[in-house]
């Protein structure tokens, strides 16, 4: 069953990989192959890996190694994801969805650093927003809220007039965390407990409002 709820908001943010960007099946690959490698299982590192940095990954995972060596395996499964864009698709209703934000305040938050952002949006045909916070641009990687915190700060508008896009649970708990309203993407965010939960993007109608106020029309899962 669904119920179509009505946010009112200034301003979006969105996660990439996910929420726009189907791109699990490169994530799948490069982080099974770095759970070979470690000694782990992969059931279980997939468990951690969606939605943060990856040497905040490793930090969780391998909670004993020197994070120098995370930052430093990071930088090699950065690599092995930039150069990887098999099965990267845009999530159902992206398009639309983007194309109908044109000209709104909106911006991209993501745990990925340019390089990669830049790489998967374009291998999903996907334009990419003016305003982007990316792993190069926070101190924390999600589930802290400075990547949503700057990202308002970036478009101007406060953090309770906001509303995230987010597909898992560190970054609905970053949103969270951040003053801000959560629309949950896909299977995996239903399991953090976001305001309004969809399949996809085509659950969701963009409206301006007659004082230039963003109006998102959501037609949740119950």
């Amino acid at each position: 069953m669904t119920a179509t709820t009505v946010l009112t908001a200034r301003a979006l943010l969105l996660d990439m990989d996910g929420t726009l960007v189907n791109s699990d099946a490169v994530v799948e690959r490069v982080w099974r192959r770095w759970a070979e490698r470690h000694g782990l299982d992969g059931d279980e590192v997939m468990k951690v890996v969606h939605g943060r940095q990856g040497h905040a990954s490793m930090a969780v995972l391998l909670p004993h190694r020197p994070m120098e060596q995370n930052h430093a395996d990071n930088a090699r499964m950065l690599a092995e994801e930039t150069a990887d864009m098999d099965g990267v698709v845009p999530v159902p209703g992206a398009p639309a969805f983007l194309a109908a934000l044109r000209g709104l305040p909106h911006a991209l938050v993501t745990s990925a650093d340019v390089a990669l952002s830049s790489a998967r949006m374009a291998a999903a045909g996907l334009p990419l927003p003016d305003v982007r916070v990316t792993a190069e641009s926070v101190g924390a990687s999600k589930p802290d809220p400075e990547g949503f915190l700057k990202g308002a700060a970036e478009l101007g508008v406060d953090p309770a007039d906001c509303v995230v896009f987010e597909d898992s649970g560190a970054g609905i708990q970053a949103g969270r965390a951040a003053g801000m309203r959560v629309v949950g993407i896909g299977p995996r965010a239903g399991f953090h407990g976001p305001d309004v939960l969809v399949r996809d993007l085509t659950q969701v109608r963009v409206e301006t409002g007659p004082h230039g106020e963003i109006r998102l029309y959501v037609d949740q899962v119950l």
